[in-house]
């Protein structure tokens, strides 16, 4: 592509680089000028304009836009596309789910041509019905068609949507004296509703390992999720304890990301069973969250994975925790 200053009389069939007024009104940016633009600008002594020039090897911005979308969504699910304009396209979510991203793909497609871009949200990301998931940009009026092929040999199956899986869940509530009871059943089954799955009981048993191993026994949903009126401190604690007994596995205790150290994962005959921290009574984010969206939506999740989570796991500080971070723990004797 050629850029810059041309005499007007010759710009026919250029792209406009920059917007100009005219008598009659205003020629935007990105137009490709026609005989009667040139006559006009013409008309009103303008006598050289800035213009971009495509090469017989170039591909216009709207085109390259266009054909690298559509190899992205060549063999996604889920996703929807806007129309091309000023060389920009963007994927839309078109249901909630969570965004499984090739990132070496994506990062090698970036590398091909400072022109061409992807900007994408993180991986795993929950996505609502309408959230925008990328958004592809061609930076100058033109990319070299070389480049475009090269994107687009590269984008499939780059970029997807999964969607929910589990249809609902069981929420087991453990309480203690004095304890904060069912708070927090709304902020869990408002993120359940985000994603599409159903609360389909709400047990509320003592914070006992028998009585809670019973409950866990007994729970319908195809999820099962435990708030226990007590912080979980151990692996051996009342709730990993009572998976245990009702015959299940525990596959992770802890994770890296704050809010949401004291969460545990774990197996019961094939349904997965997330041991909530405290922290999810509140409907801010925290690490369940991310937990939670990918085991709705049939990603996979570790003991590796969670262990990942640390870079990027300092989420915003909750103000009402009991030990604030920046404020001096107390001490202990040795």
């Amino acid at each position: 592509m050629r850029f810059g200053p041309v005499a007007t009389a010759e710009a026919e069939g250029a792209v406009l680089a920059h917007s100009v007024a005219l008598p009659d009104g205003r020629l935007r940016k990105g137009v490709v000028l026609g005989g009667d633009d040139v006559a006009a600008l013409c008309a009103a002594g303008i006598a050289q304009v800035i213009v971009a020039q495509l090469d017989p090897d170039d591909m216009g911005e709207d085109v390259a836009a266009d054909l690298l979308a559509d190899a992205l969504l060549a063999q996604a699910v889920g996703l929807r596309r806007s129309a091309a304009f000023t060389g920009r396209v963007n994927l839309i979510a078109d249901e909630p789910g969570v965004v499984d991203l090739d990132v070496a793909a994506i990062e090698a497609i970036n590398a091909i041509d400072p022109m061409l871009t992807i900007a994408t949200v993180p991986p795993f990301q929950q996505m609502a019905s309408g959230g925008m998931v990328a958004t592809i940009k061609m930076i100058s009026y033109a990319v070299p068609r070389a480049a475009v092929e090269a994107a687009c040999a590269l984008a499939t199956d780059a970029l997807n949507l999964r969607a929910p899986v589990l249809p609902d869940a069981t929420l087991i509530i453990t309480e203690i004296p004095g304890g904060a009871g069912d708070k927090g059943k709304r902020a869990i089954e408002d993120r359940l509703s985000a994603l599409g799955v159903g609360l389909v009981e709400t047990v509320m048993v003592p914070h006992d390992q028998t009585t809670l191993a019973q409950a866990i026994a007994g729970a319908r949903g195809a999820l099962i999720l435990i708030l226990t009126g007590s912080a979980t401190s151990d692996i051996a604690d009342v709730a990993p304890a009572a998976l245990l007994q009702a015959g299940g596995q525990v596959s992770r205790f802890g994770m890296p990301v704050d809010p949401g150290n004291l969460l545990f994962l774990g197996d019961l005959q094939g349904r997965a069973v997330i041991g909530l921290p405290g922290c999810a009574r509140s409907p801010a984010l925290n690490g369940a969250d991310w937990v939670l969206s990918r085991v709705v939506c049939g990603v996979p999740v570790t003991a590796a994975d969670i262990a990942g989570m640390g870079v990027g796991g300092l989420l915003k500080e909750i103000p009402t925790r009991p030990q604030p971070r920046g404020v001096p723990p107390k001490s202990y004797p040795t």
